[in-house]
């Protein structure tokens, strides 16, 4: 090694600055590695609290439904409560199987089904909230 840097080989086996040989020309480039090993971190816990939080939240506003309907004897506040319990029940399913799923080493995004199904049940309880205004 001379003056901080690595030593050549010569013309025939020149090295690289971090000392490893040069491919020879016409060799087609180590590949990389696309995906690396994942550490997940907390990253599942905080998007367990997430789910947790929100279908908390959704509990919490179907309980008032429920409480507008006991108080009210409306045919319409008894039916606002019933829609957003099932929601709040479809709701709390998909958020079980993106916990389940986020405990994999490598999860899988959401599908359409379940993306489509929180969505739904998210404007269920804006229209719930509507109908007992």
């Amino acid at each position: 090694m001379t003056g901080g840097l690595p030593a050549h080989d010569g013309p025939a086996g020149r090295g690289q600055a971090d000392g490893t040989p040069e491919p020879a020309r016409g060799t087609p480039p180590e590949p990389v590695c696309e995906t690396p090993p994942r550490d997940p971190g907390v990253q599942p816990e905080r998007t367990w609290l997430a789910w947790r939080r929100t279908t908390l939240t959704y509990a919490v506003s179907v309980g008032l439904a429920a409480r507008v309907a006991v108080a009210e004897h409306s045919a319409t506040a008894v039916a606002a409560a019933a829609l957003g319990a099932v929601a709040w029940a479809a709701l709390l399913l998909t958020a079980q199987r993106r916990r389940r799923g986020l405990a994999v080493r490598q999860p899988a995004p959401m599908d359409a089904v379940q993306v489509i199904g929180t969505l739904v049940s998210v404007l269920v309880l804006i229209v719930v909230g509507g109908m007992l205004l």
